[in-house]
């Protein structure tokens, strides 16, 4: 029988990840946000209360939680600021990884790297010419005896500043294209230079940077799963991350509908509250029933992971639909607050500029999109 109950911790979980957000994150979230200041004292608050490294099994000293665990933190999180939950949810995703593919010697190197102190890592797959076209991407691996030589640049990497361990995904021959990609754990060391930092519109807190490999040495026990296998370890993590997303984006939409809805029931206009206003009324009800249906998404793409069941297009399909509605639940809260939505003064200007790029990373909405339907057109999957 299905349940849509949450476990008694899972409610502990959610309970203390809220009061997180609204003691830790909301206070410091604009200031943030205005400065592009990267919250780093908030996340190792975060990893003190055990938020970080979510997905690392408990024995090597994380949190062991499930993929619907981590989907239920994560929507809380980013009701506080999505920009600190990306930092946050990338950290993992640097682990992603080496969790499908690593072997035991690198998952007790850098799992315990990342358990016993707070350590910040970064998720290398996109380059200024390859962004939904992964298998085009042109960092290049050189075999070199016992150690790969990586050369290339990788832009738009969250953390990129503050990593100490790099995911990279590199090519040993651009010709070959998914064939022939490879995914490396890169611990910081010379020849890892940040040649530019992002000034972004919106996640402003998020570090977001472009790095340039030059000449830099792996030893070939870096090397995640096998030669030309990066490909599936990149879908795969993708995959994983994509309810995350989906999550953020239900928290987020959740607090502009919850600062819409204050707003109306206080704003005066031509003598009665504004949320006695039809107009306003169906702009409330459609920002919470897309609140409900992308949070199932969600939870039904992390119960697909955790059963390890198909869940490819149903991740797509709750990225793609909770980041949509992430995205026309800002734009109608800002409507509603009228001329002073559009103010910095007020929460849901952040959050409309926090949205757009939920609809971007993590692969397009538009690739979101063709993955659910060439999903369709090979199998019937209902």
């Amino acid at each position: 029988m299905i349940s849509f109950e949450l476990s008694e911790e899972q409610k502990a979980l959610r309970d203390v990840a809220r009061d997180f957000a609204k003691n830790e994150i909301i206070p410091k979230a604009a200031e943030y946000d205005k400065n592009a200041t990267f919250p780093i004292d908030i996340l190792k608050k975060a990893f003190e209360v055990g938020f970080l490294n979510q997905a690392v099994p408990e024995s090597y000293g994380g949190g062991g939680l499930s993929n619907l665990d981590a989907v239920i933190l994560n929507e809380e999180l980013a009701y506080g600021c999505i920009g600190f939950s990306t930092s946050l949810m990338v950290n993992d995703l640097a682990l992603s990884p080496i969790l499908i593919a690593g072997n035991n010697a690198q998952k007790e190197k850098f799992f315990k790297m990342f358990t016993k102190e707070y350590t910040t890592g970064s998720f290398c797959l996109t380059e200024p010419n390859a962004g939904s076209d992964v298998a085009g991407l042109q960092t290049k691996a050189e075999k070199k005896g016992d150690y790969y030589i990586l050369n290339g640049t990788k832009t738009f990497i969250t953390n990129g500043t503050y990593a100490k361990l790099y995911t990279v995904f590199a090519t040993l021959d651009p010709t070959q294209r998914h064939k022939a990609l490879c995914c490396f754990a890169v611990e910081k060391c010379d020849g890892i230079t940040v040649s530019k930092k992002e000034d972004k519109m919106g996640q402003r807190c998020s570090d977001t940077v472009q790095i340039v490999f030059n000449n830099v040495k792996v030893p070939q026990e870096n090397l995640i799963g096998k030669e030309g296998e990066g490909w599936l370890i990149a879908m795969k993590t993708l995959d994983k991350s994509r309810p995350l997303v989906s999550a953020g984006s239900i928290g987020l939409a959740r607090r502009a509908m919850e600062c819409a809805r204050d707003y109306a029931k206080e704003r005066v206009a031509f003598g009665k509250v504004i949320a006695e206003y039809e107009a306003i009324q169906f702009m409330l009800a459609n920002m919470a029933k897309g609140v409900e249906a992308a949070r199932l998404l969600a939870w039904k793409a992390a119960w697909l992971l955790d059963q390890k069941l198909p869940s490819t297009h149903i991740s797509s399909m709750a990225k793609c639909f909770g980041t949509d509605h992430a995205m026309q639940t800002t734009i109608d809260a800002v409507q509603i607050y009228g001329g002073y939505g559009y103010m910095k003064d007020y929460p849901v200007e952040k959050l409309m500029r926090d949205a757009k790029l939920l609809q971007i990373y993590e692969g397009t909405n538009q690739i979101q999109r063709l993955v659910i339907a060439r999903e369709l057109l090979k199998a019937n999957f209902y």
